[in-house]
């Protein structure tokens, strides 16, 4: 089953958050195959913006271990973590972030969240990195739908998701992960 964990970030926990990216990174590489999709949102696009967020879809057994997942998260221990939105994940388009191979020069990447119960509706372009809907934990009820994709900016991204009676929020984001390392 997979699993959406999007982790606010606390204002001013920045420098906190940036102190703990080695225990992170180190808890992350224990669920290394399960991930799905992974990345920090931003406060911009550039490269001086500050993370906002923390976000992550990764496939686990049960709503347990989604929860160990999301709340032994070295970020969220710590206090970083203004909110945690917490919910299953069920794929509409897309299988993993990582195969993604239609980048565009000049867009930037998005994670667009809508929340409410519309039914989803099809999303085809070949900017969609991946697409769902949330789900409550025990999957049957619809809380809303997420995308990841590429554009040329957040009002475009927010187009990409039809939004209906639901409401949108778009966040700049980037694939995530463990950089590497400066002596390889």
């Amino acid at each position: 089953m997979e699993y959406f964990v999007y982790g606010r970030d606390r204002p001013g926990a920045f420098d906190l958050k940036m102190s703990l990216n080695d225990d992170h990174w180190s808890f992350m590489d224990g669920y290394g195959r399960l991930l799905i999709a992974r990345g920090p949102t931003l406060s911009g696009d550039g490269d001086d913006a500050e993370s906002t967020g923390s976000l992550h879809i990764v496939d686990l057994p049960d709503a347990e271990a989604a929860r160990r997942f999301a709340y032994e998260e070295p970020y969220h221990r710590a206090g970083v973590f203004e909110s945690v939105l917490l919910c299953r994940f069920r794929t509409l388009q897309g299988s993993t972030m990582w195969d993604f191979t239609e980048a565009v020069d000049g867009h930037g990447r998005f994670l667009v969240i809508t929340t409410g119960d519309s039914a989803p509706a099809p999303l085809t372009s070949k900017h969609t990195i991946l697409y769902g809907e949330l789900l409550d934990l025990d999957g049957e009820a619809r809380l809303g739908r997420a995308a990841m994709v590429e554009a040329p900016d957040p009002q475009a991204a927010a187009a990409m998701l039809p939004a209906g009676d639901d409401r949108t929020e778009v966040h700049f984001w980037r694939f995530g992960g463990r950089p590497p390392s400066a002596t390889a």
